[in-house]
């Protein structure tokens, strides 16, 4: 799928965000935990999300669609203990599945394709949690183990290990404390539906959480919380197209220090009562003077300034009047893809893959760009939006990997977007 875009165009309206689609994917993996239905409620239309679906389908639970957004699945049983090198190729959501298996099936074994590094806090968990792992070439095998009481560290602040680790304290444990734990709001949405599922999870909302097991035999339904990274993407193109918009359905605690951090670059939110207002932006001016800049963003684990919003905040930057350093302490690549705004005329410097100094306002002109990096394909709709004359986007089908409907969203805003089908 191709795109094209015309920038230039305030975007303006009101709308409501989908279902937070990492959150989807650990729900759908918790629903296996259990052989009663569980109904997920505004369920997002992302192909990472649809994926997970299918996925449980193939481990043999049942999916029923009652409408878009709503899908009850049910694991009366599961039919595969395997996860093969094509499912945890296609997504990092299908690791979530190890618990399921682990815990209805005593046993699981994933085979990769990948190094094994990329899973070294997963596997650290796993073996402090007492579950047997066996490394051979190209695979893992795990075997089950009961406890009554542990209390592990993890070695990063993953969502991933934190969410697997989770389900298995709820069906395997007594009472787990997990230190250093993930504290998203797709965390926070895993232990909500353990809690209806029949476990306890307490501290949802900070590292360290403990977990109380128990056999989970309740049905439940339980609705998806609305993406907080989209709605602060969204709300930040409109700022910097000089657009007005209402976006609701907003958590304000998830835009907390988003809304500070977007300040710093002259975007100011207003929140009241679950609706982000954003109001019309004539000019945009860094706020928060540096030592050697005008202004530093950092991103950091949850509740600091979230990675997925690095593209979005390194385009605002370049149409804020100031220098701003940004700097992505987490992964090594996402600043990459600074090249294409350069290429459409921004003033960046990379420093190295984890530093940019952008120099702004920048007129950006439009350009043709081949297929979008998916955490950065919401930065690029964001140049593309300001830009002078048409960008046209390539393979733009995996823009739909994360995000809901977005074409569809931007579009009721008064984006000026034409999609074409190869």
């Amino acid at each position: 799928m191709r795109i094209r875009i015309e920038g230039k165009t305030p975007l303006s309206g009101k709308i409501h965000p989908s279902g937070n689609s990492n959150s989807a994917q650990a729900l759908v993996a918790a629903a296996l935990l259990g052989d009663q239905p569980i109904t997920l409620r505004n369920y997002p239309d992302t192909i990472s999300a649809r994926r997970m679906v299918t996925h449980a389908q193939e481990l043999g639970a049942t999916a029923e669609w009652s409408d878009k957004s709503t899908v009850t699945i049910t694991a009366n049983q599961l039919t595969r203990r395997t996860l093969d090198q094509n499912e945890t190729d296609s997504s990092v959501g299908t690791l979530l599945f190890v618990a399921p298996l682990v815990c209805r099936r005593g046993y699981a074994r994933l085979e990769l394709d990948y190094p094994l590094n990329r899973i070294r806090t997963h596997l650290d968990a796993l073996r402090d949690l007492g579950i047997d792992v066996l490394v051979s070439s190209g695979a893992v095998d795990l075997k089950s183990s009961t406890w009554e009481q542990k209390d592990i560290l993890l070695t990063q602040t993953s969502v991933t290990a934190t969410a697997i680790v989770m389900m298995l304290a709820a069906y395997l444990g007594n009472e787990t404390t997990i230190r250093n734990a993930a504290s998203e709001p797709h965390i926070e949405d895993l232990g909500g539906l353990l809690n209806d599922m029949g476990a306890r999870v307490e501290g949802l909302g900070s590292n360290v959480l403990i977990v109380h097991g128990a056999e989970l035999h309740n049905s439940a339904s339980y609705t998806v919380s609305y993406d907080h990274i989209e709605a602060a993407s969204i709300a930040a193109v409109c700022a910097v197209t000089g657009g007005r918009a209402q976006i609701e359905g907003v958590q304000p605690k998830h835009m907390r220090l988003i809304s500070r951090i977007f300040w710093r670059l002259g975007i100011n939110f207003d929140l009241d009562d679950g609706t982000l207002y954003v109001s019309k932006h004539e000019n945009l001016i860094v706020s928060n003077r540096e030592e050697d800049v005008d202004a530093s963003i950092e991103t950091a684990p949850w509740p600091g300034f979230p990675s997925d919003l690095v593209a979005v905040a390194t385009v605002v930057a370049t149409q804020a009047r100031g220098t701003s350093l940004i700097h992505e302490k987490l992964f090594s690549n996402r600043l990459l893809f600074v090249d294409k705004l350069k290429s459409m005329g921004a003033q960046i410097v990379l420093c190295d893959p984890h530093r940019a100094i952008v120099v702004g306002p920048t007129p950006l002109r439009g350009t043709y760009m081949d297929t979008p990096d998916i955490r950065a394909g919401m930065g690029m709709l964001a140049a593309a939006l300001i830009a002078d004359r048409t960008t046209v986007i390539d393979n733009a089908q995996v823009l739909d990997y994360s995000f809901s409907n977005i074409l569809e969203k931007l579009t009721s805003l008064n984006a000026k977007i034409t999609i074409e089908h190869d």
